[in-house]
C-alpha cells in the first residue's frame, strides 16, 4: 500500500483498537450516528388472530458482504413486529452471536414483510454517515481479532446491543467517508475478481488431476494400446490385456483396532471423516486422550493402506496413509484397504479413480446419511493392469500429480496473500493510516 500517502497530521484516538487517527476525524459511539436494533425472538406460533407467518433473516443468512436468500425460514409476527423489525434495501445486518460481527448490506429489495431474528442487529444511518462504513469497521475488528477482546472470548461470545451501540468508531467527515467507501468498494472488488480467477484456476487443476488419474488407471499410458469392452458400463473400454476384478480379489480389508484394554489416559491422534479429502488426502489428526475420543475412534492403519469412507460417501473421503499418519487411529467409518495381489504403490490410484468413487456413492444406501458396508464396497469391480504396468502408472501419476499439486499450492498461497492484502487495506482505510481522498 506504499502507493497511498499518509494524512499530514494525526491525533491519539484514545481507543486502543483504533490508535492514531487523522487530526480532523472524530471518534464517536455507533449509537450517536446510527440506529442499531436487535431482532425479534423466534415466535413459533400465533398469539393473536392478527399474527401472520413472515420470512426472517437469521445469522446463517448473513455472510460477509452478502445476504443468502436461498434458505429463508418463517416465524409468526404481529403487524407491530413487522413494522418494528422490518428489513429494507440498504440496511446493514450484523451477527450478534456465532461468527460475531459478520456483516452484510441488503442490496436487493427483500421479500414482503421480511423481518430479522434476535441473532442479528439491524443498522440504519441517522443522518449523513453510510452504513457501509460500519461494515468495514466490522471487517477490521474480525481480521484484527479485536472483536474477541471486545466481546470477551473467554465466555460465550455475544456482540450485545450495548457493546455495539457503545462501540467507539473513527468517523471522517461524511463526504470524505463516502469517498473512502467508494475507493474501498472498487479496490476490494478488484481483489475479489483476482481471487475468483485464481479459485477457478484451482478448480480446473483439480479437475485435470482427477481426469488424469481416472484415465491412467482405466485406459493406461499407451494411447495406441488395443482396447476391449470391460463389460461394466461405468468403466467402458479398457486395454485388452487388462483384467476386471472385484476389489476383494486384489486387496484385503484391514480390521485392526485398538485393544479393549486401552487405558483412558492413553494419548491418540485421531482422524475422522471430515479430516480426509479426495484431493488433499489426510489433512490433519487431532490429539486427545482415549477417554475423550468418540466411540468410533478405533481403527488402525499402516503406511500404504488406503482409507475409504463408508459413511457420508458423498464427501469422497479417500486417502492413502503416509508415514506421517501411520500411527494414527481412524474412525470406524473408514474401510482400510491393504494391497494383496497388487502393487502397493498402485492401490491408492486405483481407489482414487473418480469413476470408482462415483460407483461407491451409487451403491450407498440412505438419503441423508448414505453409507456402504465394507463387504459391499470390496465387491465392486475395478480394472487391474499387469504388475509391471501398475508400477509404471503409479510412478507417472506420482510425478504428474505432484506437478499439479505444486501449481495448486502456489495459487492457494497467492489467494491467501490477496486476502491478507484485502484485510490490511480495509484496516488502513477505516483507521486513517492511508489518505484515500481524491482516489476515486
Amino acid at each position: 500500500m506504499s502507493q497511498y500517502k499518509a494524512y499530514p497530521a494525526h491525533k491519539d484516538s484514545g481507543v486502543e483498537w483504533i490508535g492514531q487517527v487523522p487530526e480532523h476525524w472524530k471518534i464517536a459511539p455507533v449509537k450517536y450516528h446510527y440506529d442499531a436494533r436487535l431482532g425479534k425472538m423466534i415466535q413459533p406460533a400465533a398469539v393473536s388472530d392478527r399474527d401472520i407467518e413472515v420470512p426472517y433473516h437469521r445469522a446463517q443468512t448473513v455472510q460477509w458482504e452478502r445476504i443468502v436468500e436461498s434458505d429463508i425460514k418463517e416465524m409468526w409476527a404481529s403487524p407491530r413486529d413487522i413494522e418494528q423489525f422490518s428489513v429494507s434495501e440498504g440496511d446493514l445486518l450484523i451477527c450478534e452471536g456465532g461468527d460475531v460481527c459478520r456483516a452484510a448490506i441488503v442490496k436487493q429489495p427483500p421479500e414482503k414483510n421480511m423481518i430479522f431474528q434476535n441473532s442479528i442487529h439491524r443498522i440504519r444511518s441517522k443522518g449523513e454517515y453510510g452504513v457501509g462504513w460500519v461494515m468495514r469497521l466490522m471487517q477490521h475488528l474480525r481480521s484484527s481479532e479485536w472483536i474477541d477482546v471486545l466481546c470477551n472470548k473467554n465466555t460465550i461470545v455475544h456482540f450485545t446491543s450495548d457493546k455495539l451501540g457503545s462501540l467507539e468508531c473513527p468517523l471522517p467527515p461524511p463526504d470524505e467517508q463516502a469517498s473512502i467507501a467508494a475507493t474501498l468498494d472498487r479496490e476490494t472488488a478488484r481483489i475479489d475478481a483476482l481471487i475468483q480467477k485464481k479459485t477457478r484456476f484451482i478448480d480446473l487443476l483439480k479437475e485435470k488431476r482427477q481426469a488424469l488419474i481416472t484415465h491412467a488407471v482405466t485406459k493406461g499410458l499407451d494411447p495406441n494400446v488395443k482396447m476391449k469392452d470391460s463389460g461394466i458400463e461405468w468403466i467402458g473400454q479398457v486395454p485388452e490385456h487388462w483384467e476386471v476384478k472385484p476389489i476383494c480379489r486384489v486387496t484385503s480389508v484391514n480390521d485392526d483396532a485398538l485393544s479393549d484394554s486401552t487405558t483412558g489416559s492413553t494419548r491418540i491422534s485421531y482422524v475422522d471423516i471430515s479430516s480426509v479429502g479426495y484431493t488433499e488426502g489426510i489433512k490433519q489428526a487431532t490429539e486427545m486422550a482415549f477417554e475423550d475420543a468418540p466411540s468410533r475412534a478405533r481403527r488402525k492403519a499402516s503406511t500404504g493402506d488406503v482409507v475409504v469412507s463408508t459413511v457420508r460417501t458423498y464427501l469422497k473421503a479417500v486417502a492413502a496413509v503416509t508415514d506421517e499418519y501411520a500411527d494414527c487411529i481412524f474412525s470406524t467409518g473408514f474401510a482400510v484397504l491393504r494391497a494383496r495381489q497388487l502393487e502397493q504403490s498402485f492401490l491408492k490410484w486405483m481407489i482414487l479413480n473418480e469413476l470408482l468413487i462415483q460407483s461407491i456413492e451409487a451403491h450407498s444406501e440412505g438419503l441423508s446419511y448414505p453409507a456402504i458396508n465394507a463387504s459391499a464396497l470390496v465387491k465392486l469391480k475395478s480394472v487391474i493392469p499387469p504388475p509391471e504396468e501398475q508400477a509404471t502408472i503409479a510412478a507417472a501419476l506420482e510425478r504428474e500429480t505432484a506437478r499439479i499439486d505444486a501449481l495448486i499450492g502456489k495459487a492457494e498461497q497467492s489467494i491467501t496473500l490477496l486476502k491478507e492484502r484485502r484485510s490490511a487495506f480495509i484496516t488502513a482505510a477505516v483507521t486513517g493510516q492511508i489518505d484515500l481522498r481524491g482516489e476515486q
